[in-house]
């Protein structure tokens, strides 16, 4: 305890004394750095209206040997729920006081989700971080732009296009120990490794990898002292394949392909009974996708075609405890994405942005208890929205946009959003910042149509107000951001059940819940070779969203360069006490419980042994080996080491 004190006492003064830098840790970059995820195209970060989160790709070889979880639960205001457990635990996405329904992630500019889930989220479990090139997190409603989702947040991840070269090849492999606090055996029990090869030629780029992982060392269910669980594995295998054509000066085509699967064991919830492990539970989930992206830019704009088609399926084999015979469960979805939109400049000043997005999902349930036939569990959307960008030539920039959601189900509903910001371009670096947005989540098709549906479900609705500044001191030496929101939502989906009659279904709850907090980035370099980074999050929510969400949360890191080749990094999380809930199998209630804080500190190490060639890392995370849990009665990482290796061919 008193070294977890005196860490804790030491970040305190940093950030104090010298406002800790976050580029490792995902802080805000030169305002006069690009973004997309504002209007879809490409803006300078000075006129966006927004405090966008930007990992690039030199702040990912950073980071070598972290998950895309871990990556994620670094930036102000994301926490990435199940990061620090076994590789199997399903993950929890909170942002602003939101859960993953309200999280809109999207690959290379298309939605991604599992149609078939309750919550028709995606499961980043799937895309390994090494085949990422770049992610940009907005926070804040955004279904004007968006659509369906983007109530809390949008992540947008960009995987890996090819070099300019003719052919260029890349293989990795790392290996680590994957402990809990008690256990220290310190073999290899979590192997990353992949390979790809990309390349242009004259008119033609392409980019194909595969990855592998494969996890061992570690039960889910957390083992009571004295008991040893067996251990849950844990399996993943991945192939990408880009192709992009340059037809003209004005049209390029890109086609996109993928195959992604995980296979690992898994317990039963953890209910507080101690008959939760077991070595029969397994899983299967695998995704295919595909799709075109043609782009055509002429004079006065540019016009975007993405379009995608997702196919997931996910079975269960799970011990039945009254039979003692194994029960067999299958979920596919598939899901089709149409998103045209196009950008016209009026001048140098203003531009319209207007799209129009089709999508169209369905599922096939079939378990033991019922069967869902997909012609009975679908649905479509079609939306259109228009988006007005004006930048001013004195500082002056205003987003504003509508559109109108029409879905097959519950019909027509209608979001907007208005977001100025001015930037004191002449007189001091500063960026100030305002914005009203509304947001809808559609109900799943499970939600709808499966034994516990509700067809008369309507879209959960959100609306964020958000207030901020963004600024650089000192030269560009110091960079800073804070800004404050406040969030409510209606007619948010639950669960109903009621004892006396077993009823049991989804309900739209009366009432609004309310989000509030702040989010900081600051960074300093305090020399070419040396900066501090860091990040503060408060979050506030109302008792019925209070369920791990922190309500304090610090990054903070240290970057020394002392050679050109040689990296050192120690990087430093706190996260606050968080209320969690159960149901427990021996009251047959659901008892709330509060997890302690915990804080951790990791540190990494890297050198690049043949200049932009061949590079070694290694890591340690969880260095003094502290006891925390994430979630009730599920296992969490000790201390682990990491050594890896990274050749360009």
């Amino acid at each position: 305890m008193k070294k977890t004190v005196k860490i804790s006492a030491f970040f305190a003064l940093v950030s104090t004394c010298v406002l800790a830098q976050e580029k490792d840790s995902l802080s805000i970059n030169p305002l006069k750095e690009v973004v997309i995820s504002d209007t879809k195209f490409t803006l300078k970060k000075e006129k966006s209206g927004k405090v966008i989160e930007v990992i690039t790709a030199d702040d990912l070889a950073k980071k070598s040997g972290q998950s895309l979880a871990t990556v994620l639960s670094q930036v102000a205001g994301v926490e990435i729920n199940g990061n620090q457990s076994a590789n199997g635990k399903n993950l929890g996405y909170y942002i602003r006081g939101g859960k993953n329904r309200q999280v809109l992630i999207m690959i290379d500019g298309i939605p991604v989700t599992d149609a078939s889930g309750i919550n028709i989220e995606y499961d980043l479990r799937l895309l390994p971080v090494e085949q990422v090139e770049r992610i940009e997190v907005m926070k804040g409603a955004a279904s004007t732009l968006y659509g369906t989702g983007a109530a809390t947040g949008v992540i947008n991840i960009t995987l890996k296009k090819s070099a300019k070269k003719e052919i260029q090849g890349n293989a990795y492999v790392n290996i680590g120990s994957n402990n809990t606090s008690e256990n220290k055996k310190y073999n290899g029990q979590d192997f990353n490794q992949g390979i790809s090869v990309n390349g242009e030629v004259k008119k033609v780029n392409y980019f194909a990898g595969f990855n592998s992982t494969e996890t061992s060392g570690m039960s889910q269910i957390a083992e009571p002292v004295g008991t040893k669980y067996e251990e849950d594995r844990f399996s993943r295998q991945n192939a990408i394949a880009k192709l992009g054509f340059k037809a003209t000066e004005k049209l390029t085509l890109d086609f996109f392909g993928n195959y992604d699967r995980i296979k690992n064991n898994y317990d039963f919830a953890f209910d507080n009974t101690g008959f939760n492990d077991t070595d029969v539970n397994e899983t299967t989930s695998e995704q295919v996708r595909f799709g075109f992206s043609p782009k055509y830019k002429y004079n006065k704009g540019e016009f975007v075609l993405n379009s995608g088609f997702t196919k997931i399926k996910r079975d269960y084999n799970e011990l039945n405890s009254w039979t003692n015979t194994t029960d067999y469960s299958l979920y596919e979805s598939r899901s089709v994405i149409l998103d045209g939109f196009n950008k016209y400049n009026f001048n140098n000043e203003l531009a319209l942005i207007v799209g129009a997005n089709y999508q169209f999902h369905d599922m096939l349930s079939q378990t033991p208890f019922a069967t869902i036939e997909n012609e009975a569990a679908k649905y479509n959307i079609l939306d259109g929205y228009t988006t007005l960008v004006y930048n001013s030539s004195f500082g002056l920039n205003v987003n504003a946009g509508v559109r109108l959601n029409t879905h097959s189900q519950y019909g027509n509903n209608v979001v907007y959003n208005i977001n100025p910001s001015y930037n004191f371009k002449t007189s001091f670096p500063l960026k100030v910042l305002a914005s009203y947005s509304t947001a809808f989540i559609t109900p799943s098709l499970y939600q709808l149509y499966s034994e516990y549906g509700n067809s008369d479900l309507n879209p959960e609705e959100n609306a964020t107000v958000e207030a901020g500044f963004e600024t650089e001191l000192l030269n560009k030496k110091i960079k800073l951001s804070a800004i404050g929101f406040y969030r409510d939502q209606n007619d948010a989906i639950d669960f109903f059940y009621n004892p006396d009659t077993f009823e049991a279904y989804y309900v739209n709850v009366d009432g609004k819940s309310k989000a509030k907090g702040v989010e900081t980035t600051v960074s300093v370099a305090l020399t070419e070779k040396l900066s501090l980074n860091g990040n503060y999050t408060f979050t506030q929510v109302d008792k019925v969203l209070d369920r791990l969400i922190p309500k304090h949360k610090v990054n903070a890191s240290i970057d020394f360069q002392p050679t050109k080749r040689t990296l050192l990094n120690l990087n430093y999380q706190y996260l606050d006490a968080r209320n969690d809930a159960f149901y427990n199998g021996t009251t047959f209630t659901v008892d709330t419980i509060q997890l302690g804080s915990y804080q951790l500190l990791n540190a990494l190490a890297k050198y690049e042994l043949i200049q932009n060639r061949l590079t070694v890392f290694g890591t340690v995370t969880n260095i003094f080996n502290e006891e925390f849990v994430e979630n009730a009665g599920y296992s969490t990482r000790g201390r682990n080491f990491r050594l890896g290796v990274n050749i360009v061919l």
